[in-house]
């Protein structure tokens, strides 16, 4: 296992065990033992060999080919073992719900999940209570009371609180949700998206009124001029980089359990959309580990990451049943669907190692050519899942059951991660994204780290350019802008997240999403000169190339951002 030495510095902020005197008493080999055995133990439920398992998972994470989502490495083998990421708890329209919904996101936020809520059930701001004679408060005033409790919890201190805040856009607070993160400091705990539906669209196409519809009531209100509403939530992701959209309707047409209700909200980074009181376990393939050269020439090890794919996978099943589970309800719905998220990060590695540039037509086939390949043999190892354990139990009434398609052990396989964190530790680029830039700063925690691009430096170095001036030009902008030194051929390989057109960010999206079975978190970056015409344009795109949500972030907008310039310029 070669490590970085911001690695290093990460796995021992967060993740390493600690003893009572605060002192690192793991290595990381350590940690990996320590998760592959605690997973593996769930083997003795079937009869499987947990010794066999073990190793197997030991050597795919020791090798950094795959990595499990955080909570499970930080807390696998532990007393209250919770290992799964992504929650999402109802809030429905009382106090005694609400307040019992920051209890249990309380819990899962100390252990180091995060959570999403739709707060779309709340009585709108100056609506009756019957039960006082007064004016409701409405979802907002709900949300910072949340937010303040996340503050105060900060997940042990080993990662920071995130949470997801979703409202529809039928909602009659739906403006003072979307206005709401203008206020400096204003839900810094929070993602915030609105749920656009079809019927929203429609409106804003037609340039059209839509109607509010209150919760309690289930009667209209009142409307709102679609492009009104739309050109509110341009400008709102322009100055501070919320709301993000979530196309509510397009992620129900995949939701696999219809029959146990539609799905209202996401994880905080949205690529996992799940029900009142479900869970997911993530974990991501490292494909920058599968690029083989032969005669200097790149090709892509397709055999060992497909036998890869299915110890993953594996891995993931178990880690549903190894879990402790910080609710009944959410060991029951997690158990009963049983939906795990393995997805990849290196995709911009392994573009820049076959010398295709990021946005190219090229890549996007490829991309879209991998996805079914990936997905597909993800759903063939929960095929064989089943035939050794069973479907998950609330399969009848699903759409594999109602399709009369393969018996599946779970409801979901697939899922694109950020991997901002494991693609740190992998020593890899982050999920599907682009590179960020050549050389750029990392803020993790408190802690902030140098970052360089070392596939760059080395074609460099080869080429017979001045390193040290080289990297002096690089860290003013963090691309290659204006080097003339380096061929032009090389610029565009190593192209990065800010000199991506937003449609090409958004076809990258499009081409995973086709055979992704969850979502895919994929930032839509943009120079800090975009216009807000770039965004509404960037939303508009992203509904018709067939996402299922989308976040656009501005270079410079308010919201804080984890990879910053060595120098704030453009």
């Amino acid at each position: 296992m070669k490590l970085t030495d911001n690695a290093v510095a990460v796995l021992n902020r967060r993740y390493l065990l600690r003893d009572e005197e605060g002192s690192t008493r793991e290595t990381p080999e350590g940690l990996f033992r320590r998760v592959a055995s605690f997973v593996a133990s769930s083997e003795r439920n079937f009869e499987g060999d947990a010794a066999l398992w073990e190793e197997k998972f030991y050597a795919l994470m020791d090798d950094l080919r795959f990595l499990p989502n955080s909570p499970t490495m930080m807390n696998a083998g532990k007393p209250n073992g919770q290992l799964a990421a992504c929650f999402v708890l109802p809030v429905e329209d009382s106090m005694g719900s609400i307040f019992d919904t920051l209890k249990s996101a309380a819990l899962i936020l100390q252990s180091g999940g995060g959570t999403g809520f739709s707060f779309s059930h709340l009585r709108p701001r100056s609506d009756i209570v019957h039960s006082t004679g007064g004016n409701a408060s409405g979802p907002v005033s709900f949300m910072k009371v949340f937010n303040t409790a996340t503050e105060v919890i900060k997940q042990g201190g080993a990662r920071r609180g995130a949470n997801m805040g979703i409202l529809r856009v039928d909602h009659p607070d739906i403006l003072d949700f979307i206005r709401v993160k203008r206020d400096i400091g204003a839900l810094e705990n929070f993602n915030i998206s609105v749920a656009v539906s079809d019927i929203f669209m429609t409106a804003l196409r037609h340039e059209d009124e839509y109607e509010l519809i209150n919760p309690r009531t289930k009667r209209v209100t009142g409307t709102l001029k679609a492009r009104t509403v739309f050109d509110e939530m341009v400008e709102s992701a322009w100055e501070t980089g919320d709301p993000g959209i979530i196309f509510i309707d397009v992620m129900n047409r995949s939701n696999p359990t219809p029959h146990l209700g539609p799905i209202e909200s996401t994880n905080p980074c949205g690529e996992q959309p799940l029900l009142p009181y479900e869970a997911c376990v993530l974990g991501s393939m490292n494909l920058a580990r599968y690029v083989l050269f032969k005669n200097d020439t790149a090709h892509f090890d397709y055999d060992s990451l497909a036998e890869d794919i299915m110890t993953a996978v594996r891995f993931l099943d178990d880690a549903i049943d190894a879990n402790t589970y910080p609710l009944p309800d959410i060991e029951l719905m997690h158990k009963g669907n049983r939906k795990i998220g393995l997805g990849i990060m290196g995709w911009a590695d392994v573009l820049i190692a076959l010398g295709l540039p990021y946005n190219s037509r090229r890549s996007f086939r490829l991309a879209e050519q991998f996805m079914k390949f990936f997905g597909g043999r993800a759903r063939e190892c929960s095929e064989q899942l089943a035939r050794e354990r069973g479907v998950f139990p609330n399969f009848q009434g699903s759409v594999f059951d109602a399709a009369g398609m393969p018996r599946v052990r779970n409801a979901t396989t697939t899922t694109i991660a950020p991997t901002g964190t494991l693609s740190l530790i992998a020593g890899c680029s982050s999920g599907i994204e682009p590179i960020y830039s050549l050389a750029h700063k990392r803020l993790v925690m408190d802690t902030e780290l140098a970052e360089v691009n070392n596939s760059f430096f080395e074609k460099a170095k080869t080429m017979g350019l001045d390193l040290t001036e080289l990297r002096m030009r690089i860290e003013k902008t963090g691309t290659l802008r204006g080097i003339r030194e380096v061929p032009p051929r090389i610029r565009r390989i190593y192209r990065t997240a800010l000199e991506i057109p937003y449609r090409d960010h958004i076809e990258m999206q499009a081409a995973f999403q086709k055979y992704t079975d969850n979502a895919v978190s994929k930032t839509i970056n943009m120079p800090r000169n975009a216009k807000k015409d770039d965004v509404a344009r960037a939303y508009l795109y992203a509904y018709e190339r067939g996402c299922k949500g989308v976040t656009v972030f501005r270079y410079g907008a308010r919201k804080r951002g984890v990879l910053v310039r060595f120098q704030e310029t453009d």
